[in-house]
């Protein structure tokens, strides 16, 4: 029998919830874990929302499918129906969505069955469609896809249990009064988020199919806070990843094994027993959950080219180091890639944008996991660099990376701020 599948997502959240060891009141998400597997080293392939969500859902990477900015300004997938609700649907699967998605501008080119109404993509709204689908009678084995607004920002305005004095910001940021109080909004949406995602747990339940659906629920990126969200730092690409149900995700274990979003693609195929594609480039998570081998990469590779402006960059990290060159120099930082918000405010005042883009940056990320002295140029690192560059150059050839021949531009009518 084929299990149904359930993917949940999140805006903006990274790993900051309780399953990583974060002070952010999420005990649904923290009871998802203890049922299933929590994947302590889990990356996406870009920092930005659509190039991730579109790694995700098709397998390959953003510059291979077309998506090297967001959507919603002017990138769209070259070939749709390499889009995972496709591929399921076209294998007897009933497909679904509720919610958010921000890979396609109509959400009805990406081989949805069903596109469950909703007011709005506030968790609020989104989780009691699902709970209706999944209520309901089903023939066939489903997929729904469930996506929340949350934690993006505008934040929801802190309740009083969100004491911003008692509060620690994300990692990259100060400690002051302005980035505790805006931390203070961020727990009050995960709240919001996580409330959600219980009510889509609970419906399962009652619906009697725990035991035949796998869930999968993962964010697109790091938080929107500066040095976050947009970056190609562990902040910035790395993302909470729990799944639970059939092909060995229970037990509450946790995988501290390198693993990338674009894995998702390739295990959701063998649990359904569908042949993958041609083309993916993740590999099945399943070897790791049945002990017959206890890595599944020795490097993940991410992107970044659009956002709201051109700030191509592309990175490579294993399990020690991680490895970030940038294809167009600035003296600046590109200030609007940071979400508008109380710590970016206090950052910008105090000279925060006016930090140049280093050509080359590779981190010792096991003496340095804040990724804060770049060790290019230091001789004792000659050997690291030279094997870190190799790997990039390497990804870059296999994956035909439209950065090989010169500047990326932008597709015509594109909503971009600047161009190569």
């Amino acid at each position: 029998m084929r299990p149904n599948i359930i993917y949940l997502n999140s805006h903006d959240t990274g790993r900051y919830v309780t399953p990583y060891g974060h002070s952010v009141a999420t005990p649904r998400l923290q009871q998802l874990a203890e049922e299933g597997v929590t994947f302590r080293r889990a990356f996406s392939a870009s920092p930005t929302c659509s190039p991730s969500r579109a790694a995700l859902l098709t397998g390959r990477y953003p510059h291979e499918v077309g998506m090297l900015g967001l959507s919603h300004r002017g990138f769209s997938l070259t070939d749709r129906h390499q889009h995972l609700s496709h591929v399921l649907r076209a294998s007897g699967y009933r497909t679904a969505l509720a919610g958010l998605q921000h890979v396609a501008e109509d959400p009805t080119e990406l081989g949805y069955d069903e596109i469950l109404p909703v007011l709005s993509h506030s968790a609020a709204d989104v989780a009691p469609a699902a709970a209706e689908f999944l209520a309901a009678e089903h023939e066939q084995p489903f997929y729904l896809e469930v996506g929340f607004f949350e934690t993006h920002r505008p934040y929801p305005a802190p309740e009083p249990m969100d004491d911003s004095r008692f509060l620690q910001p994300p990692s990259p940021m100060p400690d002051s009064p302005e980035t505790r109080e805006d931390m203070a909004g961020f727990l009050a949406s995960a709240r919001r988020l996580d409330d959600a995602i219980g009510q889509v747990l609970d419906a399962v339940e009652r619906a009697g199919i725990a035991g035949d659906t796998l869930i999968i629920c993962t964010t697109d990126h790091g938080l929107a806070f500066p040095n976050m969200k947009c970056t190609l730092s562990d902040d910035g690409i790395g993302v909470m990843l729990v799944m639970r149900g059939p092909g060995g995700f229970s037990g509450g274990e946790v995988s501290d094994a390198l693993v990338s979003q674009l894995d998702l693609f390739p295990t959701v195929c063998e649990i359904a027993g569908i042949s993958s594609p041609d083309g993916l480039r993740g590999r099945s998570l399943r070897p790791l959950m049945d002990g017959s081998e206890s890595t599944v990469h020795d490097a993940v590779y991410a992107e970044l080219t659009y956002h709201v402006d051109y700030q191509p960059q592309r990175c490579v990290r294993t399990d020690r180091f991680k490895y970030i060159r940038s294809f167009r120099q600035l003296d600046h930082r590109i200030l609007e890639h940071t979400d508008a918000g109380a710590s970016k405010q206090y950052l910008a005042a105090r000279g925060w944008g006016d930090q140049r883009q280093e050509p080359e940056m590779l981190f010792d990320l096991l003496l340095d996991p804040h990724e804060a002295r770049n060790l290019v140029s230091d001789p004792g690192h000659a050997e690291a660099m030279a094997d870190m560059r190799a790997r990039l150059d390497s990804w870059m050839r296999v994956t035909d990376d439209p950065l090989l021949r010169g500047p990326v531009p932008a597709p015509p009518g594109a909503n971009v701020k600047g161009a190569p």
